[in-house]
């Protein structure tokens, strides 16, 4: 919870204002209505000379919990459906050196995705509406850590692919089911990276006045 709006609060029932004046001071002020929800709720209503804070439980254990199987379900599905695209690729475009190999689709990739992939979702959809309600959640360490790994992962991949792409064009050794496979890489691997840093861009637009 944003300290400032905290002590405003803790100030504010402390001299006798109204829960009512304080919700209508700190709207005026450009304060959204769940952060004034939960600083109001975060002290008792009870009858009591100076406010009285509410015992808050521990969640950190339990987030963490959450954003882990959340981040991890995420690299599955990633590798899972790069590894089937591949499948597909080796099948339409087979080696001419090795005909026989890589000619089946992987059912490995394909169960890893039917598991990994909703386990994803829910989790996810499940958070992002926890810290909807909850404003505090987004400030999560736990969450934030994960992201910027998961971004320096994505990132050390994106330029690893292009390196390989680049040197594989100034040798001329190049090939259509490399560059499918190398497009592919690209692709989940830039989705992945652009989602969390738009993701992160938009919530320091928010937090900031």
């Amino acid at each position: 919870m944003n300290q400032e709006l905290n002590l405003f609060v803790r100030e504010s029932l402390g001299k006798n204002q109204s829960r009512a004046s304080i919700r209508e001071a700190l709207l005026s002020a450009g304060w959204q209505e769940s952060e004034i929800a939960k600083a109001l709720h975060s002290f008792a209503e009870v009858d009591f000379p100076l406010p009285v804070p509410r015992k808050k439980p521990y969640l950190a254990a339990r987030e963490a919990f959450l954003y882990l199987v959340s981040f991890i379900t995420l690299y599955i599905s990633a590798v899972s459906f790069g590894v089937l695209l591949f499948s597909f690729i080796d099948i339409w475009f087979p080696d001419v050196l090795h005909p026989a190999f890589g000619r089946e689709v992987s059912t490995n990739a394909i169960a890893s995705l039917i598991v990994a992939f909703p386990i994803f979702i829910l989790v996810t959809r499940r958070l992002r509406q926890a810290a909807s309600q909850d404003p505090e959640r987004k400030e999560s360490l736990v969450r934030k850590w994960l992201t910027y790994l998961t971004l320096v992962v994505a990132a050390a991949v994106l330029i690893g692919d292009l390196i390989a792409i680049l040197a594989s064009l100034l040798s001329g050794e190049i090939t259509v089911r490399f560059l499918l496979k190398a497009l592919t890489v690209l692709g989940v691997a830039g989705a992945i990276f652009g989602f969390y840093l738009t993701s992160l861009q938009k919530e320091e637009k928010e937090t900031v006045p």
